[in-house]
C-alpha cells in the first residue's frame, strides 16, 4: 500500500475490525451519505448526533483516538482561520462592546459550524473507508460505475503525488547539502523556481518511463478488474443500520 494512504492506517490498532467485514461498495456510498447529511445539516444537535456517529465509525475501524486527533490537526487550524475571519464579516448581534462590536456572535456560529462539519467528515471518512488499500478502492469506483479514465486518475493520482512529494525532499535535502538556507531574498525564490521547473522536468520524464513500463506489462489504457464483492447478510444489516440513521436525520431536521 501507498505510504501516502497509509496516514490512517498508522493510526488504526492491528488485528480484524469489524467495518472491514462489510462490503466497500456500501462503505463508499455511505460515505457519500454522510459526507452530504453533515453538510447540509442545520441544526446543531443534529450535527452533535452526526459527530457520534463519526467517533462510532472510528471506533468500528479501531482507530487510536491519540493518533487519530494528532492526523486531523490541520482542520484545527482551519477552524482558527475561520474564527479570525467570519465574525467580522458576517452580520449580526455584535460579540460584546468596545472593538468587539465590529464582531458578530453569527459570524462565530458560522465559523463553528463548519469547522465541525469538515471534522465530522473528516472522521467519518478516515472510520469508513481509511482502512480500503488503493487497489480496493480502484475496484470499487470501477464497480459503481464511475468514468473509467476518473478512475485511472484517482489511483495514479494518490500513487504518484508522494512519489512527487519524494522527490521533492530529494531536492531539497540536494540543495541543503550545498550549503542552502532559505531566506527572503532573492536568490532564495530563484532557487525554488529552479526546484519547481526541475521537479517539472524529472516528473515529465517520469511518467514516460512509468508508461513504458505499464505498456511492458500489457497496459492497454484502461485496468482490469480482477476483485469482486457480494453482499452477504451482515451487509444488510449495514443497510438497516443506515436507513435508520438517515430516518433519524430527517425527522431532527424537520423537529428542529
Amino acid at each position: 500500500m501507498n505510504r501516502q494512504w497509509d496516514e490512517f492506517e498508522l493510526a488504526a490498532a492491528p488485528g480484524p475490525r469489524i467495518i472491514d467485514a462489510f462490503d466497500p461498495r456500501l462503505r463508499v456510498i455511505a460515505l457519500l451519505l454522510f459526507a452530504t447529511a453533515t453538510v447540509f445539516a442545520r441544526q446543531a444537535l443534529t450535527l452533535a448526533g452526526l459527530g457520534v456517529l463519526s467517533g462510532l465509525l472510528l471506533a468500528l475501524a479501531r482507530f487510536s483516538m491519540r493518533r487519530t486527533l494528532r492526523r486531523i490537526l490541520p482542520v484545527v487550524g482551519f477552524g482558527v482561520i475561520l474564527a479570525g475571519v467570519l465574525p467580522w464579516t458576517v452580520p449580526g448581534q455584535p460579540l460584546g462592546p468596545g472593538w468587539l462590536a465590529h464582531a458578530s456572535w453569527d459570524g462565530l456560529y458560522q465559523a463553528v459550524m463548519i469547522w465541525a462539519k469538515a471534522t465530522i467528515v473528516l472522521g467519518g471518512a478516515a472510520g469508513l473507508v481509511g482502512t480500503l488499500e488503493i487497489p480496493v478502492l480502484g475496484h470499487v469506483l470501477a464497480h459503481l460505475r464511475l468514468p473509467r479514465k476518473l478512475v485511472q486518475i484517482v489511483l495514479l493520482s494518490i500513487r504518484y503525488l508522494k512519489v512527487l512529494e519524494d522527490e521533492y525532499h530529494r531536492l531539497h535535502t540536494a540543495a541543503r547539502m550545498r550549503a542552502f538556507r532559505p531566506r527572503w531574498n532573492r536568490w532564495t525564490f530563484h532557487t525554488y523556481g529552479q526546484m519547481v521547473g526541475m521537479l517539472i522536468v524529472r516528473s515529465l520524464a517520469r511518467s514516460d518511463r512509468i508508461l513504458a513500463a505499464m505498456k511492458c506489462r500489457g497496459f492497454k489504457g484502461y485496468f482490469y478488474l480482477w476483485r469482486h464483492f457480494h453482499f452477504s447478510w451482515r451487509d444488510v444489516w449495514f443497510v438497516a443500520a443506515l436507513s435508520l440513521a438517515a430516518l433519524a436525520y430527517l425527522r431532527l431536521e424537520r423537529l428542529l
